[in-house]
């Protein structure tokens, strides 16, 4: 068989003259698309797209090309409302197609069919395909809802011909989740006269709009009888291959191919093909059989540069053509992954997949099929063992072949001696196996509760309640932002350490700074933003690898809640997971919000709930979540909540699960709402706060002005490329180190408590960002600042002076520095700037 794509010759005239089949289009329709027959009761013919990536091999841009391009018209066509699409693919042949739509539509999500039921994943539908020789249709989404919602739903499917497939899906998705506009997309419309009045009318009766997009246009004459013609075409030439003993055209027999000497770093794990690791990222889905978002896409993008250069490196020197081959419904990635080869090897690089549906394959230049290699199934797929087909491959002229499966996939059928490895390798000197990890979504949660447990609100989001994107993440409070709870600070700190109140009963006044410490933030941002994202990237990447692969990340607001949002950032940066985050409140001495911990069980599997925190001091709130939980399973709550918080810092070694156990800043220890939504601290006060109530906050919407919540996440996050190699080494050395908390910070805060005359732990302040909230918020009497701290005391330096408290420099200190609050209040003192203070 010819390396080029039949000499020129259209590869419909075999069936054409034959059959008297007829297709009727321009020059673009016929350079679209070949005839073939197939064996198939319903229909004898099959239009063979040279642009798909199914059945003839075809360069990986040009594939993608023609998706990118259908995405883009569909983009122009919504106008405003492309932005709330969504788009749906057919299984298996569009299953890429589809993802290039979307991809070209500007990110929209997708999801595509498929025929492989997942277990314990709900099905949101499904339809049939009349025509074909595999008809069941499901529909799994993660996410069920991904269909929810007005938005247009984009179909796309390879060709559009009768119009039954796209009429069965839009008429059981719209009973279920209606909305006003679909389009569908094709890269042929095939419909005849007959059929093409059939979507107008059916719009009309669902009161929908419907749209068409399509690359090229036409039909297909087919002449009396030619259903039993073909099939008697087909039957004759399969029993004429079997005569003379092959099972293609071009032959699957044939001597095993000899290999070079195997690559170095490159795994021979079989005498027919060496073994790549794609280093394909954690949690990343392989394709759109349950979604895929804008977040995967970004992964995705992310990591092909890198799995590129692997593959290319396993193609040996020399080779002048080499063939992707994917796997039936899994198209994009190998797609993906041979445009990036595509840029990155001399060799003349094409895209195809592995299929099952049958094809008569005849060696001839008029003819779409010039030949087959046929396999038994290797994914143990829900109807059975049967064959599987790859079509173009055997006699092209193919130097090499990357053959990518999912990892349900990789299976003894796959290395079998009559397995798909060995056939390519019967024909193609050099076989690369890589496979893709197989996603799987988590298994819904269904939580056993009390049947008369009383129900509970949704959390509260942005921009109703605080400045954080809604997606950021969801408050498990109640909004008391109507209330007035703020006290002077120093009548705050003489009521609570007189004992006539808590200090979560009030606020204190929010201490906006000046405009020189406002330049210092900044500045400090600047210089520490990547030692900050590199610390999220360890304690997110140590979550991931230790409590769970789908945590569900719970901050403790607030000073927690930017470190939840910055991991979340990280989980989709690293994995394309979008982790959901809530934050809850937890008060000193009276435990985390009960009612919030309902909540989450209700909604989530407590085992995957990660508590995140900002930073750990003497672990005083490390001891009050373990206690909390404790109480909350003996009070007959849902068990499986795991105590151990994670920290951005963990200076005083009170946990396993951190960022790093460096004393610095971190800027969201500075500003009070400004910088965490412009959220209050937490309140919990009885005439305000009931028994099925969640704890309650305030949003200050006033200062707006001021926030750079969303810009401190922004200068972070944006350090994430800089960061990722060293937090990959980082997270190395520490899971392999041993993390056991000593609780030196406690002990040392303890000392501090008896030689300073204090005699109480709570009165103690340590680490830069407890010293720091102790500046705003309280009336501290004085700073310990460790001999020699630099920068990272800058900002203490410069508040305490505003405040007109001392700064004492010791020797032995295991934080940059500790705040003290000493407990013989005197309301006549008064710092520097008027603000009273303590003696």
């Amino acid at each position: 068989m010819s390396n080029a794509v039949n000499n020129g010759v259209w590869s419909g005239t075999w069936v054409a003259e034959r059959l008297g089949v007829e297709l009727v289009g321009d020059d673009t329709l016929t350079g679209m698309l070949g005839l073939a027959l197939r064996r198939n009761p319903k229909r004898a013919h099959l239009l063979v797209s040279h642009v798909l990536g199914k059945h003839v091999p075809q360069s990986p841009t040009v594939v993608h090309g023609h998706g990118l391009a259908l995405g883009h018209r569909v983009r122009a066509l919504l106008g405003a409302d492309a932005a709330d699409a969504v788009v749906l693919g057919y299984a298996e042949t569009a299953t890429g197609l589809g993802h290039s739509v979307a991809d070209g539509l500007g990110g929209a999500p997708y999801l595509h069919s498929t025929r492989r039921p997942v277990a314990g994943v709900a099905t949101a539908g499904g339809f049939e395909e009349s025509h074909s020789h595999a008809t069941s249709h499901l529909l799994l989404p993660e996410d069920p809802a991904l269909l929810v919602g007005d938005g247009p739903l984009v179909l796309v499917d390879d060709e559009f011909s009768t119009g039954n497939t796209v009429l069965n899906t839009v008429r059981d998705l719209h009973a279920r989740y209606p909305r006003r506009r679909y389009v569908v997309v094709a890269l042929v419309d095939m419909r005849s006269a007959a059929d093409a009045g059939r979507l107008e009318d059916f719009a009309r009766e669902i009161g929908a709009r419907v749209d068409l997009v399509a690359a090229a246009s036409g039909t297909v004459r087919l002449p009396e009888g030619v259903l039993e013609k073909g099939q008697a075409l087909v039957a004759s030439h399969e029993a004429e291959s079997a005569a003379e003993g092959r099972t293609s055209a071009a032959g699957t027999s044939g001597p095993v191919a000899q290999f070079p000497a195997p690559l170095e770093g490159v795994a021979v794990t079989h005498p027919h093909h060496v073994r790549v690791d794609l280093g394909w990222p954690q949690g990343l889905p392989d394709g759109g059989r349950h979604g895929f978002t804008q977040a995967h896409r970004e992964a995705l993008d992310a990591a092909l540069p890198g799995m590129g250069a692997r593959l290319a490196e396993a193609i040996p020197e020399g080779a002048s053509r080499v063939l992707v081959l994917g796997f039936e419904e899994l198209m994009y990635a190998p797609l993906r992954l041979a445009r990036e080869l595509e840029h990155l090897v001399p060799a003349e690089v094409r895209y195809s997949t592995t299929t099952r549906s049958p094809v008569l394959a005849v060696d001839d230049p008029g003819y779409a099929i010039r030949s087959r290699i046929v396999f038994p199934a290797h994914d143990d797929p829900a109807d059975g063992p049967g064959e599987r087909y790859a079509y173009n491959v055997a006699g092209a002229g193919f130097d090499a072949v990357v053959a990518v499966v999912d990892s349900v996939a990789d299976t003894a059928a796959l290395h079998a001696p009559d397995g798909l490895l060995a056939t390519l390798a019967a024909h193609i000197p050099h076989v690369v196996l890589a496979v893709v990890p197989s996603y799987v979504p988590a298994p819904l949660y269904v939580p056993d509760l009390p049947e008369e447990s009383p129900m509970l609100p949704e959390p509260l989001r942005g921009p109703a309640f605080s400045s954080y994107p809604p997606e950021e993440v969801g408050w498990l409070l109640q909004d008391l932002s109507d209330v007035t709870l703020e006290a002077p600070t120093e009548e705050r700190e003489e009521a609570i350490q007189s004992g006539g109140a808590h200090y979560a009963e009030s606020l204190p006044v929010e201490y906006q700074p000046s405009d020189q410490y406002q330049r210092l933030f900044h500045a400090a941002l600047e210089t520490s933003a990547a030692r900050i994202a590199q610390a999220v990237g360890v304690v997110t990447e140590t979550v991931i690898a230790e409590r769970s692969p789908r945590p569900v990340l719970v901050s403790l607001a607030r000073a927690g809640t930017p470190v939840g949002v910055l991991m979340r950032r990280w989980a989709r940066y690293r994995h394309g997971l979008d982790l959901p985050h809530y934050a809850v409140s937890i008060v000193r001495g009276r435990g985390i919000d009960a009612n919030a911990l309902r909540w989450l069980a209700a909604h989530h599997d407590p085992r995957d709930v990660v508590f995140v925190d900002g930073w750990t001091g003497k672990g005083a709130i490390t001891r009050e979540l373990a206690a909390a939980i404790e109480e909350f399973e003996a009070a007959g709550g849902a068990a499986g909540f795991d105590p151990e918080i994670a920290v951005l810092a963990d200076p005083g070694s009170c946990v396993r699960t951190y960022g790093t156990r460096e004393d610095f800043l971190i800027p969201s220890a500075c500003l009070n709402s400004t910088v965490s939504g412009l959220i209050s601290r937490t309140v919990l006060r009885a005439d305000l706060v009931g028994p099925d109530d969640f704890h309650g906050a305030k949003f200050y919407r006033e200062l707006a002005g001021a926030d750079v919540s969303v810009a401190f996440l922004d200068a972070v996050a944006a350090r994430f490329d800089e960061v990722a190699d060293a937090v990959a080494g980082a997270v190395k050395e520490l899971l392999a180190a041993d993390r056991t908390p000593t609780w030196e910070g406690w002990a040392a805060v303890e000392r501090i408590s008896e030689e300073y005359g204090i005699h109480d732990v709570n009165l103690v302040k340590p680490g830069v960002g407890e010293t720091t909230r102790v500046l705003l918020r309280r009336v501290p009497w004085k700073i310990l600042a460790r001999a020699g701290a630099g920068a990272d005391l800058d900002h203490v330096r410069l508040l305490a002076e505003q405040r007109g408290v001392p700064v004492e420099e010791v020797g032995e200190l295991p934080y940059t520095c500790v705040g003290l609050i000493h407990p013989q209040y005197t309301r006549g003192a008064t710092g520097a700037d008027g603000r009273a203070v303590s003696v």
